[in-house]
């Protein structure tokens, strides 16, 4: 019989918000193309599973996070001791507010990391990879959980256009270093990619500029560079004409306002560049970062999902 043990609802930005009881009792939704970010509020032992099927069955890759009593985190395959990786990781959960995690598989190897730091705490290079399709999360051991999950969109059957993937994916990276299948958004004298980073309370989309190792946002009349941040990669958005506050209903939200205000993609063609920004629809324009100032255009264009 099925339990109520996980409710599901669509939230602002896109995201899903999940309830877990302390059952230890995974409940799936679809994994993206690569990564899965999250945010997790639990006393101790939020576990999340990567598998191939809505279910628990080998092969499978569970991530434990602060587990023992929120005092180590560790990964385990296919359900069977020992470990393959371990760490210390006192009260890295907590259960009064939210943490955020990202969780990324490429060439064979998972990591394991705290939202918006580009260095993993936790890897596992895997002999044996299998196609990761799902994503369960359950809580146990004392504990039960509250999780905000960037989920992955449905797709349609396979065509050349899902090569280049239909579910927004940030990898956390620093000092200039793009990831493989980064989405380039401008130039500037050379590619300028897409990408986003924390900024005074808000996360704020932007353009990573390789050659000075940082990504720039727009906030508070200037250009503030960042040195770690995030790069959108492995997805087939496109960028379509906008104007004012009319955002398109496929607009890919990419950040929010200190004041929790969702904030899009968006650029300017700016003095002979195409230069990546933030859509902020309370204000009507698109705000970029360039020449050490933000600069406003109410005409822009902004970038959907295919």
């Amino acid at each position: 019989m099925a339990t109520p043990a996980l409710r599901v609802e669509s939230i602002l930005k896109g995201v899903e918000k999940l309830e877990t009881e302390d059952k230890l009792e995974y409940r799936f939704v679809p994994a993206g193309t690569s990564c899965v970010n999250f945010k997790v509020r639990a006393p101790n032992d939020a576990h999340i599973a990567l598998t191939s099927g809505p279910e628990e069955s080998d092969p499978m890759l569970e991530v434990f996070i602060g587990g023992w009593k929120n005092t180590k985190s560790v990964i385990r395959k296919n359900r069977t001791k020992p470990d393959v990786a371990e760490v210390e990781t006192p009260d890295i959960l907590n259960a009064g507010e939210f943490r955020g995690f990202w969780i990324r598989w490429l060439d064979n190897v998972i990591t394991v990391g705290h939202e918006g730091a580009a260095a993993a705490f936790l890897s596992y290079e895997n002999p044996e990879p299998f196609p990761i399709k799902c994503v369960g999360v359950c809580t146990g051991w004392g504990a039960a959980g509250s999780w905000l999950i960037e989920p992955a969109k449905e797709e349609a059957a396979p065509t050349a256009s899902a090569l280049t993937g239909t579910v927004a994916c940030w990898i956390p990276v620093s000092n200039g270093e793009i990831p493989p299948n980064a989405v380039v958004g401008g130039s500037d004298g050379e590619d300028l990619y897409i990408g986003r980073a924390q900024h005074e309370g808000a996360l704020i989309p932007g353009k990573v500029v390789r050659s000075h190792g940082v990504c720039y946002v727009a906030w508070g009349g200037v250009e503030n560079p960042k040195a770690e941040y995030e790069v959108l990669c492995d997805f087939g958005g496109v960028f379509v004409p906008g104007t004012g506050s009319e955002i398109p209903a496929t607009a890919v939200p990419a950040g929010e306002t200190e004041e929790g205000e969702p904030l899009f993609i968006g650029r300017v063609n700016h003095e002979g560049t195409v230069t990546v920004g933030k859509v902020q629809p309370s204000h009507g324009v698109c705000y970029i970062p360039y020449g050490g100032q933000e600069l406003s255009f109410a005409e822009y264009e902004i970038f959907v999902s295919p």
